[in-house]
């Protein structure tokens, strides 16, 4: 019987994952970065499986080169979603390809400190990524507004796994010093399905959104705890006017960034006035206007639900129920059945807030 290495379906889930985060971008191109990373996470599944499947050694030297590049693709990728500049325009962009570099070094002249160099790797990245984590999800300004909360979740959870994955080589180093190498395989085994999950979370940036962290709905708390000031007030209600006279919210790839930029003002300056005054986040400030452009075009036209949903500014079936049933108490379905069953009977219904 052919025996299939796991790290092998590994890979081809990852292959999937690749081309649903293509075609999800629907002709636009797609971040480098992250396709890059999740097509090197599958060269290095196939590379962990011929290693560990089939005991093939001399393939050793091209893993080694594999994992210096994943930490510094990872940060670059979520890295880009600060500030929304070029890929090629980034400051110190040939730096990040000096890890890989030096393992490449070290494989031709000098094989000793590979796994030493590849813990530090690791370590400094998933260092840096926790970083960017801690400054919430406003640090992605760059990010769409209608899946910013799930591409932080994804920076979490990177990080946490970068991090990992550095401990994870410091105890494969032990075991081989200790054992030889008896407990590696599984070591390993279980390192490459958290790289699945690693992947999983990062292609939801192309598009799918998930609940608000309990992290990011606490830092809304806290800054909406600070009474708001004067300079707090006027600039929610010039966004306010700016939002209702030019529909911004319709904007699918609407984010924190170009909200900014059209109000000549910091991304934290607008983010902290929202926080303060709507006691909410930027996104669901954004959505609470999706939300209700929505519920008017349920209740005055005959337009299909999922093209309603992406009139409204939304791009994802599950962001728009979960935030419609935020604003509403209900399902779009039900809510045009009411509205509908409320225009023959003369009743008006309204939002809650």
């Amino acid at each position: 019987m052919l025996f299939v290495p796991l790290p092998f379906v590994v890979a081809f889930l990852l292959l999937i994952l690749l081309v649903q985060m293509i075609r999800r971008n629907d002709g636009n191109a797609p971040n480098p970065f992250f396709t890059a990373l999740i097509a090197v996470y599958v060269l290095q599944s196939v590379v962990i499986g011929v290693r560990w499947g089939y005991g093939v050694l001399q393939i050793l030297p091209f893993q080694a080169v594999l994992a210096a590049i994943v930490p510094s693709l990872a940060w670059l990728s979520f890295e880009g979603l600060r500030d929304g500049r070029s890929p090629l325009k980034r400051p110190l962009l040939l730096v990040h390809g000096l890890p890989a570099l030096l393992i490449v070094g070290f494989v031709a002249f000098w094989p000793a400190p590979i796994s030493l160099a590849l813990i530090l790797i690791f370590l400094g990245y998933g260092i840096a990524l926790t970083w960017l984590a801690w400054a919430g999800p406003n640090a992605l300004g760059s990010s769409r507004l209608d899946g910013v909360i799930s591409t932080y979740r994804a920076l979490q959870v990177t990080a946490f796994s970068i991090l990992a994955s550095g401990l994870i080589d410091i105890v494969i180093s032990l075991d081989f010093a200790e054992t030889g190498g008896v407990y590696s395989g599984g070591i390993v085994a279980f390192g490459n399905v958290l790289a699945l999950l690693i992947l999983g979370t990062a292609a939801t940036v192309a598009g799918a959104s998930q609940p608000p962290s309990e992290e990011a709905e606490a830092a809304a708390e806290a800054a909406s705890a600070t009474s708001p000031s004067e300079e707090d007030a006027q600039i929610a209600a010039s966004l306010d006017t700016l939002m209702q006279s030019r529909t911004l919210y319709r904007d699918a790839d609407l984010n924190l960034n170009r909200l900014a930029r059209k109000m000549g003002l910091s991304i934290r300056q607008v983010s902290t006035a929202i926080n303060r005054v709507k006691s909410m986040s930027v996104s669901q400030y954004v959505n609470d206007y999706r939300v209700r452009d929505a519920c008017r075009l349920l209740a005055d036209t005959d337009e299909p639900i999922t093209r309603i949903m992406f009139d409204a500014g939304f791009q994802t079936k599950s962001n728009f129920n979960r935030e419609f049933l935020r604003v509403t108490g209900m399902s779009p379905k039900a809510w045009r059945a009411r509205a509908l069953s409320a225009n023959e009977s003369g009743d008006v219904i309204r939002l809650a807030g």
